[in-house]
């Protein structure tokens, strides 16, 4: 009479196995739409949308604070991503407000130079 066999529970293919939690990703657009960052997204459409004047002079600077709060957040939780979003956001934003911001200090101070002179 021969002893039944013992099983290996190393390679028995119905031996529970421990848990293993799933790897670390990214979003599924590899990470080309940040939409896990909603910051650095709202950053960015908002900065890029601020390119409309009269818009631009509340849009503008919520591009920047979203900008910077998207590249924090990121910063936290790398596998976020969105810092070429929050970027562009803080870039467009910056750009645009001192353009529009410029353009209004310009016309403030001709309305006021040009009343002296006369």
């Amino acid at each position: 009479m021969n002893p039944p066999p013992i099983s290996d529970p190393h390679n028995d293919p119905n031996a529970p196995r421990p848990y293993t939690p799933p790897p670390l990703q990214g979003d599924g657009t590899g990470g080309v739409i940040p939409f896990k960052n909603p910051n650095a997204l709202a950053s960015y459409y908002i900065g890029l949308f601020s390119l409309l004047p009269i818009l631009s002079y509340v849009m503008a600077p919520a591009a920047i604070v979203l900008g910077i709060k998207g590249l924090k957040y990121a910063k936290q939780y790398p596998i976020v991503k969105g810092q070429a979003h929050a970027w562009v956001g803080i870039v467009c934003g910056g750009l645009w407000t001192l353009v529009y911001y410029g353009i209004l200090l310009l016309a403030a101070l001709t309305a006021v130079l040009g009343r002296g002179g006369r």
